[in-house]
């Protein structure tokens, strides 16, 4: 969906102390996050921001140097590496690690979608997604962001609401009746309209009963029924898990009489997990995460903005082993001077990235997910390579591509290609599929004797006279194969020999670039191969 236009949430005057780049960069990420692919043109991030077209140019020349954009140009688009932020928080929060099992268990067991969430001030955000492949199906992705009252999770959260949190609720509610602000849900129409009592009599009932409803909140045909996952040693809410199906398949009565027997007795073993897990293992302390920048800065002048890298590199101080950090933890982290690790915190603390707590440290909130994660949290393996291979394509100046093995083990399925302007050469469509014995891109796949301990295959006119192919495998973050990516041109052009000192380490590096990409979007999710 493109970026909401008339409505804005309002936003409270950033303190003194803020770093102007930074939120700069921040409002940035976000219109990008909300954009319809999470690709807009530098014209449109203009006219969404509100920003200078020279600051445009500035923010998005940093971003695109740490990673978490990619310039095509005049677009920009949001690119896999920036998920590492969102990465931190959902490492910190440790809930996704510990009970996605369970989710996906349970998914599997009712054949419908379950989803865990959490409070985000009047919001819920998801933080795992377990979604049936269905022609009708859940949109909703990991990060994306939902008015309370327009889900069973959210009546459950606000039982926990308090004085305060109400009158922000009602006055978001009063400035924004269609919830224009939340771009992951359709707007209100006057036939969805509901009373600000209704919400808190639903409230009320999740209170008393332990479980919410959501009858076609969101939009019609949609029911699902919300547990509480409690934490064990405070009591509080810690995450929401769900069952989320259709009018088709279920009512919402059909839901709380049918599965919601099976969803509380997955919470009591979730409560169990989060009851005995043991503590994170300390890790060893992180330094110098933010010292890159002066390099960058010295390279590229004032098209690169240090003090909005700065700021961003501060929110990946954080992880698994280190939730919470003071401030001399995350200069020490980044290697930050104080002062500026204390306006980073100040400014996000004001974005609502970082909340400060009682102990005087800080920690991560929900909201770092607004950060790119929620298109991101739906890229495929093509999308992630399909960048690489463009600019491995245009590097050698042969057509470049990306393969799976089929289900047989027997094809190999091209799922991305990259071709040249060459007036002869490989010319094969995206969904083919050939022998994998006869292929480069298959006999890496197979993992033949030769290929494992060489680390790549060529294929010399096997498949067709004339057309030669160098391949090598694509791993993922557990290191095993599961695609591989090749270069394949005529044989006039280049030797065998040629092959192996000229292309393959453009090759190897290729595919490098794909699975770090890889390593980082999969994190918190497999990422589809096709």
């Amino acid at each position: 969906m493109a970026p909401a236009e008339t409505v804005t949430r309002s936003e409270p005057v950033a303190p003194s102390e803020a770093v102007t780049p930074l939120l700069r960069g921040i409002a940035v990420l976000r219109r990008l996050t909300e954009a319809d692919g999470g690709t807009l043109s530098l014209s449109g991030l203009e006219k969404a921001t509100g920003l200078a077209r020279s600051t445009i140019d500035r923010i998005t020349a940093t971003l695109a140097r740490m990673g978490y954009v990619r310039l095509d140009g005049r677009d920009v688009t949001l690119a896999p590496h920036l998920t590492e932020l969102g990465n931190a928080y959902l490492a910190a929060l440790r809930l996704p690690a510990l009970l996605a099992s369970r989710a996906d268990a349970l998914a599997d067991e009712l054949d419908e979608s379950v989803s865990l969430a959490v409070g985000d001030r009047d919001g819920i955000r998801f933080i795992h997604q377990a979604t049936r492949r269905r022609a009708m199906s859940l949109s909703f992705r990991i990060g994306d962001l939902l008015p309370a009252e327009r889900t069973a999770p959210g009546p459950l959260f606000a039982t926990e609401w308090t004085p305060a949190d109400w009158r922000h609720w009602h006055d978001r509610r009063a400035a924004d009746p269609e919830d224009r602000t939340f771009p992951a849900v359709p707007p209100r129409d006057h036939t969805t309209q509901a009373r600000d009592e209704d919400f808190e009599d639903r409230t009320a009932a999740a209170a008393t009963d332990g479980y919410s409803l959501d009858d076609q909140l969101i939009e019609p045909g949609l029911v699902a029924v919300s547990a509480p996952v409690r934490d064990p040693g405070t009591g509080r809410i810690a995450c929401v898990a769900s069952v989320v199906s259709h009018t088709s398949r279920h009512t919402a009565e059909d839901l709380r009489t049918t599965l919601l027997p099976r969803l509380h007795s997955t919470v009591r073993s979730m409560e169990n997990d989060l009851r005995t897990a043991p503590p994170p293992e300390p890790g060893t302390p992180r330094s110098g995460l933010a010292t890159w920048t002066a390099a960058s800065k010295h390279e590229l002048g004032r098209d690169f903005v240090e003090s909005l890298a700065r700021g961003l590199t501060v929110l990946t101080a954080f992880g698994e082993d280190h939730p919470a950090l003071t401030l001399t933890d995350v200069a020490k982290a980044t290697g930050l001077a104080r002062a500026t690790a204390r306006r980073a915190l100040i400014t996000h603390e004001h974005a609502g990235l970082v909340a400060a707590t009682p102990d005087r440290t800080f920690t991560l909130t929900p909201r770092v997910l607004s950060l790119g994660f929620p298109p991101l949290s739906r890229t495929s393996l093509p999308q992630i390579a399909q960048p690489h291979l463009t600019a491995l394509a245009d590097r050698v100046h042969e057509s470049a591509s990306l393969a799976v093995l089929s289900d047989s083990g027997e094809e190999i399925q091209y799922t991305a290609r990259a071709s040249t302007s060459r007036v002869m050469s490989a010319r094969i469509s995206v969904g083919t599929r050939l022998p994998a014995h006869a292929t480069a891109l298959g006999r890496v796949l197979l993992s033949l004797p030769e290929t494992r301990s060489q680390g790549y295959a060529l294929v010399d006119e096997e498949l067709e006279a004339g057309l030669r192919s160098i391949a090598v495998p694509v791993h993922d973050r557990t290191g095993r194969v599961v695609a591989a990516v090749n270069v394949a041109m005529h044989a006039a052009r280049r030797t065998a020999a040629a092959c192996v000192t000229d292309v393959l380490p453009l090759l190897g590096k290729t595919a490098s670039h794909i699975e770090a990409d890889l390593r980082v979007a999969g994190r918190f999710r497999p990422i589809p191969l096709t």
